[in-house]
Protein backbone atom coordinates (compact mmCIF):
# COMPACT_ATOMS: atom_id res chain seq x y z
CA UNK A 1 0.00 0.00 0.00
CA UNK A 2 1.48 3.79 -1.15
CA UNK A 3 1.43 6.13 1.55
CA UNK A 4 -1.40 7.97 -0.10
CA UNK A 5 -3.56 4.95 -0.03
CA UNK A 6 -3.19 4.34 3.42
CA UNK A 7 -3.53 8.29 4.38
CA UNK A 8 -7.03 7.54 2.95
CA UNK A 9 -7.44 4.32 4.64
CA UNK A 10 -7.64 6.45 7.54
CA UNK A 11 -9.40 9.69 7.01
CA UNK A 12 -12.38 7.03 5.41
CA UNK A 13 -12.36 6.09 9.27
CA UNK A 14 -12.78 9.78 10.54
CA UNK A 15 -14.83 11.15 7.49
CA UNK A 16 -17.64 10.28 5.60
CA UNK A 17 -17.01 7.92 3.37
CA UNK A 18 -19.15 9.85 0.09
CA UNK A 19 -16.77 12.87 0.64
CA UNK A 20 -13.80 10.81 0.62
CA UNK A 21 -14.18 8.84 -2.17
CA UNK A 22 -15.14 12.53 -3.86
CA UNK A 23 -11.43 14.13 -2.23
CA UNK A 24 -9.37 11.10 -3.23
CA UNK A 25 -10.57 11.20 -7.00
CA UNK A 26 -9.87 14.64 -7.12
CA UNK A 27 -6.49 14.38 -5.73
CA UNK A 28 -5.71 11.05 -8.02
CA UNK A 29 -7.77 12.18 -11.49
CA UNK A 30 -8.32 15.78 -10.92
CA UNK A 31 -6.53 19.23 -12.70
CA UNK A 32 -3.69 20.49 -10.89
CA UNK A 33 -5.81 23.86 -10.46
CA UNK A 34 -8.96 21.82 -8.77
CA UNK A 35 -6.39 21.26 -6.25
CA UNK A 36 -5.23 24.46 -5.16
CA UNK A 37 -6.87 26.45 -3.20
CA UNK A 38 -10.02 24.33 -3.22
CA UNK A 39 -13.24 26.26 -2.48
CA UNK A 40 -15.26 23.40 0.02
CA UNK A 41 -18.50 24.87 -0.61
CA UNK A 42 -17.72 24.93 -4.35
CA UNK A 43 -16.70 21.26 -4.20
CA UNK A 44 -19.32 20.24 -2.33
CA UNK A 45 -21.70 21.78 -4.54
CA UNK A 46 -20.15 20.22 -7.43
CA UNK A 47 -20.55 16.64 -5.97
CA UNK A 48 -23.49 17.24 -4.02
CA UNK A 49 -22.55 16.77 -1.20
CA UNK A 50 -23.68 17.91 2.33
CA UNK A 51 -21.94 21.34 3.33
CA UNK A 52 -20.54 20.11 7.05
CA UNK A 53 -19.74 16.53 6.20
CA UNK A 54 -17.45 17.95 3.08
CA UNK A 55 -15.53 20.77 5.57
CA UNK A 56 -15.27 17.98 8.00
CA UNK A 57 -13.92 15.69 5.79
CA UNK A 58 -11.59 18.54 4.72
CA UNK A 59 -10.36 19.01 8.20
CA UNK A 60 -9.69 15.36 8.81
CA UNK A 61 -8.02 15.29 5.39
CA UNK A 62 -5.78 18.52 6.22
CA UNK A 63 -4.78 17.10 9.86
CA UNK A 64 -3.47 13.77 7.71
CA UNK A 65 -1.49 15.82 5.92
CA UNK A 66 -3.33 15.25 2.47
CA UNK A 67 -4.10 18.76 2.18
CA UNK A 68 -2.16 22.37 3.68
CA UNK A 69 -4.69 24.48 4.80
CA UNK A 70 -4.70 28.18 4.36
CA UNK A 71 -5.63 31.26 5.90
CA UNK A 72 -6.24 34.14 3.00
CA UNK A 73 -7.02 37.47 3.91
CA UNK A 74 -8.89 38.98 1.21
CA UNK A 75 -9.84 42.50 -0.30
CA UNK A 76 -13.65 42.80 -0.47
CA UNK A 77 -13.45 44.88 -3.47
CA UNK A 78 -11.63 43.20 -6.27
CA UNK A 79 -11.75 40.04 -4.72
CA UNK A 80 -7.64 39.43 -4.68
CA UNK A 81 -5.76 37.36 -1.80
CA UNK A 82 -3.73 39.86 0.06
CA UNK A 83 -2.18 37.97 2.17
CA UNK A 84 -1.94 34.29 3.00
CA UNK A 85 -0.74 32.01 5.92
CA UNK A 86 -1.04 28.37 7.56
CA UNK A 87 -2.77 29.74 10.67
CA UNK A 88 -5.01 32.15 11.85
CA UNK A 89 -2.17 33.65 14.05
CA UNK A 90 -0.69 35.06 10.63
CA UNK A 91 -3.20 37.77 10.73
CA UNK A 92 -1.50 40.48 12.79
CA UNK A 93 -2.23 43.38 10.79
CA UNK A 94 -4.11 46.16 12.20
CA UNK A 95 -4.67 46.87 8.44
CA UNK A 96 -4.63 45.76 4.75
CA UNK A 97 -4.02 47.09 1.57
CA UNK A 98 -5.24 46.65 -1.89
CA UNK A 99 -2.62 47.82 -4.38
CA UNK A 100 -5.28 47.10 -7.62
CA UNK A 101 -8.35 48.94 -5.34
CA UNK A 102 -6.06 51.85 -3.75
CA UNK A 103 -7.57 50.68 -0.58
CA UNK A 104 -7.21 49.43 3.20
CA UNK A 105 -9.34 47.23 5.42
CA UNK A 106 -8.97 46.28 8.73
CA UNK A 107 -9.68 42.50 8.62
CA UNK A 108 -12.55 40.50 9.49
CA UNK A 109 -13.22 37.09 9.99
CA UNK A 110 -16.82 37.11 8.19
CA UNK A 111 -15.93 37.93 4.80
CA UNK A 112 -12.68 39.37 4.98
CA UNK A 113 -10.60 35.96 5.37
CA UNK A 114 -11.02 32.79 3.40
CA UNK A 115 -9.52 29.11 3.95
CA UNK A 116 -9.11 27.05 1.57
CA UNK A 117 -7.14 23.48 0.50
CA UNK A 118 -4.08 23.08 -1.53
CA UNK A 119 -2.77 19.37 -1.90
CA UNK A 120 0.03 18.84 0.08
CA UNK A 121 3.17 18.26 -2.79
CA UNK A 122 3.65 14.66 -0.45
CA UNK A 123 0.15 13.55 -1.65
CA UNK A 124 0.31 15.17 -5.46
CA UNK A 125 2.68 17.49 -6.87
CA UNK A 126 0.75 20.09 -9.28
CA UNK A 127 1.92 22.98 -10.48
CA UNK A 128 0.96 25.55 -7.82
CA UNK A 129 3.60 24.73 -5.66
CA UNK A 130 5.89 26.29 -8.13
CA UNK A 131 3.51 29.67 -8.50
CA UNK A 132 6.43 31.50 -10.74
CA UNK A 133 6.11 28.43 -13.56
CA UNK A 134 2.34 28.95 -13.65
CA UNK A 135 1.37 30.86 -17.46
CA UNK A 136 -0.20 34.19 -16.28
CA UNK A 137 -3.35 33.26 -16.69
CA UNK A 138 -3.46 30.81 -14.45
CA UNK A 139 -1.41 32.74 -12.09
CA UNK A 140 -4.67 35.20 -11.46
CA UNK A 141 -6.93 31.79 -11.45
CA UNK A 142 -4.80 29.97 -8.64
CA UNK A 143 -3.26 32.46 -7.03
CA UNK A 144 -4.43 36.16 -7.08
CA UNK A 145 -7.99 35.79 -6.84
CA UNK A 146 -9.44 34.01 -4.10
CA UNK A 147 -11.80 31.26 -3.96
CA UNK A 148 -14.83 33.52 -3.98
CA UNK A 149 -14.29 35.13 -7.21
CA UNK A 150 -16.34 33.50 -9.81
CA UNK A 151 -13.91 33.07 -12.72
CA UNK A 152 -15.08 32.12 -15.56
CA UNK A 153 -13.29 28.86 -17.67
CA UNK A 154 -12.54 31.10 -20.69
CA UNK A 155 -10.62 33.44 -18.07
CA UNK A 156 -8.09 34.19 -20.74
CA UNK A 157 -10.65 35.81 -23.26
CA UNK A 158 -11.54 37.34 -20.29
CA UNK A 159 -8.32 39.27 -19.50
CA UNK A 160 -7.95 40.28 -22.74
CA UNK A 161 -11.16 42.22 -23.05
CA UNK A 162 -9.22 45.05 -21.06
CA UNK A 163 -5.81 44.53 -21.47
CA UNK A 164 -3.59 47.05 -23.48
CA UNK A 165 -0.72 45.08 -23.24
CA UNK A 166 1.18 42.50 -20.48
CA UNK A 167 4.70 41.02 -20.43
CA UNK A 168 6.66 38.51 -18.01
CA UNK A 169 9.82 39.63 -16.56
CA UNK A 170 12.50 38.21 -14.53
CA UNK A 171 14.35 38.13 -11.45
CA UNK A 172 16.61 41.37 -12.35
CA UNK A 173 15.64 41.82 -16.16
CA UNK A 174 13.49 45.16 -17.45
CA UNK A 175 11.72 45.91 -20.79
CA UNK A 176 9.92 49.06 -22.35
CA UNK A 177 6.92 48.49 -24.16
CA UNK A 178 5.46 50.88 -26.37
CA UNK A 179 1.93 51.47 -26.23
CA UNK A 180 -0.88 53.34 -27.33
CA UNK A 181 -3.15 54.77 -24.24
CA UNK A 182 -6.78 54.46 -24.93
CA UNK A 183 -9.16 57.57 -24.06
CA UNK A 184 -9.77 55.68 -20.95
CA UNK A 185 -8.13 55.43 -17.21
CA UNK A 186 -6.04 52.54 -16.79
CA UNK A 187 -4.48 50.66 -14.08
CA UNK A 188 -0.64 49.25 -14.56
CA UNK A 189 -0.73 46.52 -12.28
CA UNK A 190 1.39 43.23 -11.12
CA UNK A 191 -0.65 40.43 -9.33
CA UNK A 192 2.41 38.62 -7.76
CA UNK A 193 4.06 41.81 -5.81
CA UNK A 194 0.79 44.11 -5.94
CA UNK A 195 2.46 46.69 -7.27
CA UNK A 196 0.30 49.12 -8.94
CA UNK A 197 0.08 52.60 -10.87
CA UNK A 198 -2.99 54.28 -12.00
CA UNK A 199 -3.21 56.50 -15.43
CA UNK A 200 -5.80 58.96 -15.92
CA UNK A 201 -5.80 59.57 -19.65
CA UNK A 202 -7.83 62.75 -20.75
CA UNK A 203 -7.52 65.88 -23.01
CA UNK A 204 -7.16 65.87 -26.45
CA UNK A 205 -5.07 62.99 -28.47
CA UNK A 206 -1.29 63.34 -28.34
CA UNK A 207 1.44 62.25 -31.48
CA UNK A 208 4.00 62.94 -28.81
CA UNK A 209 5.69 59.81 -27.45
CA UNK A 210 4.83 59.62 -23.34
CA UNK A 211 6.86 57.98 -20.60
CA UNK A 212 6.50 56.30 -17.57
CA UNK A 213 8.73 53.89 -15.30
CA UNK A 214 7.89 51.51 -12.28
CA UNK A 215 10.44 49.71 -10.44
CA UNK A 216 8.98 46.51 -8.81
CA UNK A 217 10.32 45.29 -5.49
CA UNK A 218 9.82 44.38 -2.35
CA UNK A 219 8.63 47.34 -0.83
CA UNK A 220 4.56 47.92 -1.60
CA UNK A 221 4.43 51.59 -2.11
CA UNK A 222 1.42 53.31 -1.97
CA UNK A 223 -0.06 53.71 -5.41
CA UNK A 224 0.45 56.96 -7.52
CA UNK A 225 -1.50 58.60 -9.65
CA UNK A 226 -0.09 60.28 -13.24
CA UNK A 227 -2.24 62.42 -16.11
CA UNK A 228 -1.72 61.41 -19.59
CA UNK A 229 -2.90 61.91 -22.75
CA UNK A 230 -3.94 59.01 -25.44
CA UNK A 231 -1.73 58.46 -27.72
CA UNK A 232 2.01 56.30 -27.66
CA UNK A 233 3.58 55.44 -24.42
CA UNK A 234 7.01 54.18 -23.62
CA UNK A 235 6.71 52.38 -20.56
CA UNK A 236 9.79 51.28 -18.67
CA UNK A 237 9.70 48.34 -16.28
CA UNK A 238 12.04 47.20 -14.02
CA UNK A 239 12.05 43.73 -11.70
CA UNK A 240 13.94 44.56 -9.00
CA UNK A 241 13.24 41.69 -6.71
CA UNK A 242 13.65 38.12 -6.66
CA UNK A 243 10.65 36.28 -8.28
CA UNK A 244 8.85 36.56 -11.68
CA UNK A 245 6.49 39.39 -11.92
CA UNK A 246 3.81 39.92 -14.40
CA UNK A 247 2.97 43.60 -14.96
CA UNK A 248 -0.17 44.32 -17.27
CA UNK A 249 -1.41 47.77 -18.63
CA UNK A 250 -5.56 47.41 -18.09
CA UNK A 251 -8.31 49.15 -19.06
CA UNK A 252 -10.82 50.27 -15.89
CA UNK A 253 -14.17 49.40 -17.66
CA UNK A 254 -16.81 47.43 -17.75
CA UNK A 255 -15.23 44.08 -18.77
CA UNK A 256 -13.06 44.51 -15.58
CA UNK A 257 -15.44 45.22 -13.58
CA UNK A 258 -18.06 42.81 -14.73
CA UNK A 259 -14.79 40.31 -13.95
CA UNK A 260 -14.48 41.39 -10.54
CA UNK A 261 -18.37 41.45 -9.46
CA UNK A 262 -19.07 37.49 -10.21
CA UNK A 263 -18.70 36.15 -6.97
CA UNK A 264 -19.72 32.35 -5.60
CA UNK A 265 -19.82 31.22 -1.42
CA UNK A 266 -16.54 30.06 -0.18
CA UNK A 267 -15.58 29.14 3.35
CA UNK A 268 -15.00 32.12 6.12
CA UNK A 269 -13.02 32.17 8.76
CA UNK A 270 -15.96 32.61 10.90
CA UNK A 271 -18.02 29.78 9.42
CA UNK A 272 -15.09 27.35 10.11
CA UNK A 273 -14.42 28.75 13.90
CA UNK A 274 -17.96 27.88 14.37
CA UNK A 275 -17.50 24.42 12.97
CA UNK A 276 -16.98 21.93 15.72
CA UNK A 277 -15.03 19.80 13.78
CA UNK A 278 -12.13 21.98 13.39
CA UNK A 279 -13.06 23.33 17.24
CA UNK A 280 -12.24 19.49 18.07
CA UNK A 281 -9.62 18.86 16.20
CA UNK A 282 -7.36 22.19 16.36
CA UNK A 283 -8.36 23.40 19.65
CA UNK A 284 -5.71 25.35 20.86
CA UNK A 285 -3.45 26.68 17.53
CA UNK A 286 -5.99 28.66 16.05
CA UNK A 287 -4.75 31.99 17.96
CA UNK A 288 -2.14 33.77 19.69
CA UNK A 289 -3.04 34.98 23.43
CA UNK A 290 -2.42 38.86 22.40
CA UNK A 291 -4.69 38.64 19.07
CA UNK A 292 -8.13 40.33 19.34
CA UNK A 293 -10.33 39.36 15.30
CA UNK A 294 -13.04 41.39 14.94
CA UNK A 295 -16.00 39.54 13.86
CA UNK A 296 -19.43 41.78 12.81
CA UNK A 297 -21.46 39.48 12.82
CA UNK A 298 -22.01 35.89 14.92
CA UNK A 299 -24.84 34.22 16.81
CA UNK A 300 -24.54 33.04 20.59
CA UNK A 301 -26.53 30.26 22.07
CA UNK A 302 -26.75 29.58 26.05
CA UNK A 303 -28.43 26.40 27.46
CA UNK A 304 -28.64 25.93 30.67
CA UNK A 305 -30.58 22.96 33.06
CA UNK A 306 -33.16 24.44 35.38
CA UNK A 307 -33.52 22.43 38.57
CA UNK A 308 -30.29 20.35 38.05
CA UNK A 309 -29.21 20.57 41.81
CA UNK A 310 -32.53 19.45 42.53
CA UNK A 311 -32.58 17.06 40.13
CA UNK A 312 -29.17 15.75 41.92
CA UNK A 313 -31.30 15.42 45.23
CA UNK A 314 -34.23 12.94 43.34
CA UNK A 315 -32.49 10.87 41.79
CA UNK A 316 -28.97 10.57 42.88
CA UNK A 317 -25.58 11.53 41.66
CA UNK A 318 -25.32 8.11 39.64
CA UNK A 319 -28.49 8.62 37.55
CA UNK A 320 -28.21 12.01 37.47
CA UNK A 321 -25.01 12.42 35.90
CA UNK A 322 -25.68 10.18 33.14
CA UNK A 323 -29.00 12.34 32.33
CA UNK A 324 -26.94 14.78 32.35
CA UNK A 325 -24.34 13.22 29.77
CA UNK A 326 -26.62 12.08 27.42
CA UNK A 327 -27.99 16.40 27.51
CA UNK A 328 -24.48 16.74 26.70
CA UNK A 329 -24.28 14.60 24.10
CA UNK A 330 -27.35 15.44 22.39
CA UNK A 331 -26.73 18.87 22.42
CA UNK A 332 -23.09 18.50 21.22
CA UNK A 333 -25.10 16.43 17.85
CA UNK A 334 -27.88 19.21 17.42
CA UNK A 335 -25.21 22.34 17.56
CA UNK A 336 -22.86 20.20 14.78
CA UNK A 337 -25.70 19.06 13.03
CA UNK A 338 -26.79 23.01 12.44
CA UNK A 339 -23.31 24.27 11.41
CA UNK A 340 -22.06 25.62 14.73
CA UNK A 341 -19.81 24.79 17.33
CA UNK A 342 -19.70 24.38 21.35
CA UNK A 343 -17.46 26.99 22.63
CA UNK A 344 -17.63 25.70 26.22
CA UNK A 345 -19.61 24.10 29.12
CA UNK A 346 -19.74 25.52 32.62
CA UNK A 347 -21.46 23.64 34.97
CA UNK A 348 -24.22 22.08 33.27
CA UNK A 349 -24.70 25.14 31.06
CA UNK A 350 -23.59 25.52 27.45
CA UNK A 351 -22.52 28.17 24.99
CA UNK A 352 -22.41 27.47 21.26
CA UNK A 353 -21.82 29.69 17.88
CA UNK A 354 -23.39 29.41 14.88
CA UNK A 355 -22.48 31.85 12.19
CA UNK A 356 -26.35 32.92 11.08
CA UNK A 357 -29.49 32.99 13.68
CA UNK A 358 -31.55 30.86 11.29
CA UNK A 359 -29.00 27.91 12.27
CA UNK A 360 -29.10 28.93 16.08
CA UNK A 361 -33.08 29.17 15.86
CA UNK A 362 -33.24 25.41 13.94
CA UNK A 363 -30.81 24.26 17.00
CA UNK A 364 -32.79 25.44 19.61
CA UNK A 365 -36.31 24.24 18.19
CA UNK A 366 -34.44 21.08 17.73
CA UNK A 367 -32.68 20.87 21.33
CA UNK A 368 -36.31 21.69 22.82
CA UNK A 369 -38.12 18.75 20.93
CA UNK A 370 -35.20 16.38 22.07
CA UNK A 371 -35.15 17.41 25.10
CA UNK A 372 -39.27 16.64 25.18
CA UNK A 373 -38.40 13.51 23.34
CA UNK A 374 -36.20 12.49 26.16
CA UNK A 375 -38.45 13.15 28.78
CA UNK A 376 -41.25 11.53 27.45
CA UNK A 377 -38.88 7.99 27.64
CA UNK A 378 -38.45 8.49 31.04
CA UNK A 379 -41.78 9.26 31.74
CA UNK A 380 -40.87 12.59 33.84
CA UNK A 381 -40.24 16.09 33.23
CA UNK A 382 -36.03 16.04 34.44
CA UNK A 383 -34.43 17.38 31.32
CA UNK A 384 -35.98 21.34 31.74
CA UNK A 385 -33.90 23.60 29.36
CA UNK A 386 -33.39 26.89 29.11
CA UNK A 387 -32.37 28.51 26.04
CA UNK A 388 -31.40 32.25 24.56
CA UNK A 389 -30.41 33.40 21.66
CA UNK A 390 -28.69 36.30 20.48
CA UNK A 391 -27.00 37.94 17.49
CA UNK A 392 -23.63 40.69 16.83
CA UNK A 393 -20.36 41.89 16.62
CA UNK A 394 -17.92 40.07 19.13
CA UNK A 395 -14.17 39.91 19.15
CA UNK A 396 -12.25 36.14 18.52
CA UNK A 397 -10.07 35.59 21.28
CA UNK A 398 -8.27 33.63 23.36
CA UNK A 399 -9.17 32.11 26.57
CA UNK A 400 -7.65 29.79 29.37
CA UNK A 401 -5.45 28.06 26.07
CA UNK A 402 -9.16 27.67 24.16
CA UNK A 403 -10.39 29.90 21.41
CA UNK A 404 -13.13 31.81 23.13
CA UNK A 405 -15.22 35.33 22.60
CA UNK A 406 -15.42 38.63 23.83
CA UNK A 407 -17.87 41.20 24.05
CA UNK A 408 -21.23 42.87 24.69
CA UNK A 409 -23.02 40.33 22.30
CA UNK A 410 -21.87 37.70 24.21
CA UNK A 411 -22.85 39.25 27.86
CA UNK A 412 -26.12 39.74 26.24
CA UNK A 413 -26.61 36.47 24.75
CA UNK A 414 -25.67 34.99 28.91
CA UNK A 415 -28.54 37.47 29.89
CA UNK A 416 -31.05 36.53 27.96
CA UNK A 417 -30.83 32.52 28.35
CA UNK A 418 -31.45 33.24 31.91
CA UNK A 419 -34.96 34.83 31.56
CA UNK A 420 -36.15 31.70 30.06
CA UNK A 421 -37.86 29.38 32.01
CA UNK A 422 -38.02 25.49 30.96
CA UNK A 423 -39.01 25.10 27.59
CA UNK A 424 -38.99 28.86 26.51
CA UNK A 425 -36.87 30.08 24.29
CA UNK A 426 -35.63 33.41 24.28
CA UNK A 427 -34.12 35.48 21.48
CA UNK A 428 -33.23 39.33 20.88
CA UNK A 429 -34.92 41.46 18.21
CA UNK A 430 -32.11 40.91 15.68
CA UNK A 431 -32.83 37.04 15.88
CA UNK A 432 -36.39 37.22 15.02
CA UNK A 433 -35.94 39.79 12.36
CA UNK A 434 -33.65 37.58 10.19
CA UNK A 435 -35.31 36.54 7.15
CA UNK A 436 -34.32 33.22 7.54
CA UNK A 437 -35.13 32.74 10.87
CA UNK A 438 -38.52 34.25 10.55
CA UNK A 439 -39.04 32.06 7.64
CA UNK A 440 -38.63 29.15 10.30
CA UNK A 441 -40.76 30.26 13.19
CA UNK A 442 -43.72 30.50 10.12
CA UNK A 443 -43.21 27.16 9.00
CA UNK A 444 -43.56 26.14 12.52
CA UNK A 445 -46.32 28.42 13.54
CA UNK A 446 -44.64 30.01 15.90
CA UNK A 447 -45.80 33.64 17.04
CA UNK A 448 -42.71 35.17 19.13
CA UNK A 449 -44.03 37.06 21.95
CA UNK A 450 -42.07 40.26 22.39
CA UNK A 451 -41.50 41.98 25.75
CA UNK A 452 -38.72 44.29 27.30
CA UNK A 453 -36.53 43.13 30.04
CA UNK A 454 -34.06 44.49 32.30
CA UNK A 455 -31.16 42.14 31.91
CA UNK A 456 -28.53 41.86 34.95
CA UNK A 457 -25.08 44.11 33.83
CA UNK A 458 -27.05 46.17 31.15
CA UNK A 459 -27.95 49.51 31.18
CA UNK A 460 -31.03 49.90 29.43
CA UNK A 461 -34.00 47.79 28.75
CA UNK A 462 -33.57 45.06 25.96
CA UNK A 463 -36.30 44.18 23.72
CA UNK A 464 -36.25 40.14 24.03
CA UNK A 465 -39.21 37.55 22.35
CA UNK A 466 -40.63 34.49 24.05
CA UNK A 467 -40.73 31.35 21.54
CA UNK A 468 -43.18 29.41 23.49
Amino acid sequence: MSDTEALFSVLRKSADSGCVAAIEGSVREGPDRDLCRVNVLDFAARHRLNEERTIAAFLHAARLGVFELSWNVLCPGCGGVLDAGATLKTINREEYDCGLCAAGYKPTLDEMVEVTFTVSPRVRRIAAHDPDTLPEVEYYRQIFWSSGVDLPETLGASLAEFTVDSIELRPGERAVLSVELPNHFVILFDPVTHGTHFIEVKGEPTRERQTLSMVFNKVQAPAGTIQMRPGPLRLSLDNQTDRRVLPGLWIAGDSLHRLLGRRRPFLTAKRLLTNQTFRDIYRTDTLDIDQRLKITSLTFLFTDLKGSTALYERVGDLVAYDLVRQHFRVLYEVVAAEAGAVVKTIGDAVMATFPTPDRALAAALRMREEMTRINAERRNEDLLLKIGIHEGPCLAVTLNDSQDYFGQTVNVAARVQCLASSRAIYVTRSVVEDPKAAKILAASGLQPTMQRAALRGIADETTVYEIP
